[in-house]
């Protein structure tokens, strides 16, 4: 049998199997399905399996062996640089695998491996319950949680992976494990940040918080004003109460917001410099969290490049740097350029994990999004030169969530150089072959 023959063979094999359904390039959805976020990503998969459960996971990983196939991993379509999808291999879509099952009384919340933010967020909601989320409802739960995970609550509740409990995993050899701190220990700290260099993430068990109230302060400034209302933005984040965050989002405007799991007249003592200095807009109201996780989502079908610096600190000159760098954005184009504040329970949070931008006091993340192709060249340096001009104060560590494909010495930024040795180890005893490669790879033999 040819090996051609062989494919169409195991192909309806791997169909009869199938709960969900497995799409070829000439079957009617193929081009919507691998439809990513990211619009520079055009690949073409050889099958996009769309699962619906665990058994069709482990079928379409079996698959994929057979026939020597790359695998993706696709929840969201959110990583800057369009990991989940590939060309020529198959993709294991999870988007139907959304169910979120809130356990309130233990404060826990199992979220299956294709759920999003949003799904994650109504889910706890009428429980008056959160855990920290990403900065965009469209966002996968699995890729974000265990890839550092960094969001609007960090500050609150500490990063997303310090309220994980758990991952339900299908492994390279198609088996079906789950890994806590009893189970699988070792794979349960690579978890931890390693992202999906282990296995199929079917289901995550998070720790979740009560959050009863939890309030926003807007304010949008003219550019002119921006070093004083980041130095201003500064003073609030070093003497406010730990759980405040939030950041500083540059667009063609300067916009400052806090955000506060509390009440809204303590979060209105809290802003009080801001609303002192002269501002064009301002919203400042208690809401729901999940309501507010939609405010500010990107815009999906764009081209985007994004990266990340955490910085040790925000001294003047890094203001002004912060500031100037926002005046060379890329325009007319829908770029956004934030700086996010850390510390809080992000720096109190464990330190056995291997996210090694804990100890970083903010995070500058550029955000490059435009249309025309005929612009990617001048995005993407902007991108660059904002983390060169800024490195002078950078920690040298970086949170992967927010950045693409950055090479080796990135993935090392990114988990800590301490950690490669264990890591690789891990990947050695659960993936000695690598299939699990699209993501920032952790290499078998380092």
């Amino acid at each position: 049998m040819s090996p051609f023959s062989k494919a169409h063979t195991r192909l309806a094999a791997l169909r009869a199997h199938l709960t969900g359904d497995a799409l070829r390039p000439e079957d009617p959805g193929y081009d919507d399905a691998r439809t990513l976020f990211n619009a520079r990503i055009d690949r073409h998969p050889a099958v996009i399996a769309r699962c619906e459960t665990k058994a069709d996971v482990v079928h379409c990983v079996r698959f994929a062996r057979d026939l020597d196939l790359h695998i993706a991993i696709r929840a969201g379509g959110h990583s800057p640089a369009g990991m989940s999808l590939n060309d020529n291999g198959l993709v294991i879509d999870l988007r139907r695998m959304h169910t979120v099952t809130v356990h309130p009384g233990s404060r826990t919340v199992r979220v299956e491996g294709g759920a999003l933010m949003s799904h994650l967020d109504h889910a706890t909601r009428p429980h008056g319950l959160a855990t920290t989320g990403a900065r965009n409802s469209t966002t996968g739960v699995a890729g974000f949680a265990l890839g550092g995970g960094t969001g609007w609550l960090d500050r609150a509740f500490g990063l997303a992976v310090d309220n994980l409990l758990g991952v339900e995993l299908v492994t390279a050899d198609g088996s079906q494990i789950q890994a806590t701190d009893h189970e699988h220990p070792e794979l349960f700290w690579a978890l931890h940040g390693g992202g999906g260099n282990f296995g199929v993430a079917t289901a995550l068990t998070l720790r979740l918080h009560p959050l009863p109230d939890f309030s926003i302060a807007l304010l949008t400034y003219r550019p002119e004003s921006g070093p004083d209302v980041v130095r201003g933005y500064r003073e609030i984040i070093e003497t406010a109460p730990p759980e405040t965050g939030g950041g500083i989002i540059r667009t063609q405007l300067v916009d400052a917001l806090l955000t506060y799991p509390g009440p809204e007249q303590d979060l209105r003592k809290l802003a009080r410099p801001l609303l002192a200095l002269p501002h064009e807009a301002v919203i400042l109201t208690a809401l729901p969290y999940a309501a507010f996780q939609r405010i500010l989502d990107s815009p999906a079908g764009l081209r985007n490049h994004s990266s990340a610096e955490s910085l040790t600190g925000l001294p003047d000159k890094a203001v002004d740097v912060f500031c100037e760098l926002g005046n060379t954005m890329p325009v007319p184009t829908a770029t956004r350029y934030s700086l996010f504040p850390q510390g809080g329970a992000i720096a109190s949070g464990p330190d056995r994990f291997p996210v090694p931008f804990r100890d970083a006091r903010w995070t500058v993340h550029p955000f490059g999004m435009w249309e025309d192709p005929a612009d990617d060249r001048r995005c993407v340096q902007w991108v660059a030169d904002v983390r060169a001009a800024l490195r002078p104060w950078s920690t040298g560590a970086v949170c992967l969530n927010l950045v693409g494909d950055e090479g080796a010495d990135r993935v090392v930024a990114g988990l800590g150089a301490g950690n490669i040795r264990r890591l690789a180890a891990v990947k050695a005893a659960y993936d000695p072959d690598n299939v699990f490669r699209f993501n920032h790879n952790i290499l078998p033999r380092w």
